[in-house]
């Protein structure tokens, strides 16, 4: 399981002593496990928690990426631009199946978009759920495609 770096978030070897992002001594679990503590923010939430907490209440994203505590952090801002990329697919999804299904109910093939849209849904339910737990884990998870873009928008 890989760590992460308290102070900025980055990541670390196993046995690494310090952080090779920021130089600054890594902590350990109180178990002595392979992941580091998670770094506490002055807002009372931890960055994990902070960044699990944005794919249940979307909104907060936004929220986080604007307040200081958690702006600075890579890591919430992984998952904050990871949860509004995801928001963006849904939305784009919606319009586009309902675009696609009334286009294609000229040409009598509406049904089968209609059909699709729900297994599309479910895919990006499934795949929100697993990012969220990922998240409350200390882990930079990627979802497929729309984790890369995620990582761009937040300099990871």
């Amino acid at each position: 399981m890989p760590r992460f770096c308290a102070a900025c978030g980055g990541q670390m070897a196993d046995n690494a002593a310090a952080c090779p992002a920021c130089g600054k001594a890594a902590g350990q679990s109180a178990g002595g496990g392979a992941a580091a503590a998670p770094a506490q923010s002055s807002g009372g939430l931890t960055d994990n928690v902070a960044a699990g907490i944005s794919y249940i209440i979307g909104v907060l994203a936004i929220v986080f990426l604007l307040i200081d505590p958690y702006k600075n952090s890579k890591f919430v801002r992984f998952h904050c631009f990871q949860v509004i990329t995801l928001l963006v697919t849904w939305i784009a999804g919606g319009i586009g199946f309902f675009v696609l299904a009334l286009v294609g109910s000229v040409i009598h093939i509406g049904w089968l978009f209609a059909l699709i849209a729900p297994f599309f849904y479910l895919a990006l339910a499934v795949l929100g759920i697993v990012a969220c737990v990922k998240a409350f884990q200390n882990q930079m998870w990627r979802i497929p495609v729309l984790g890369n873009f995620a990582a761009k928008f937040a300099g990871v």
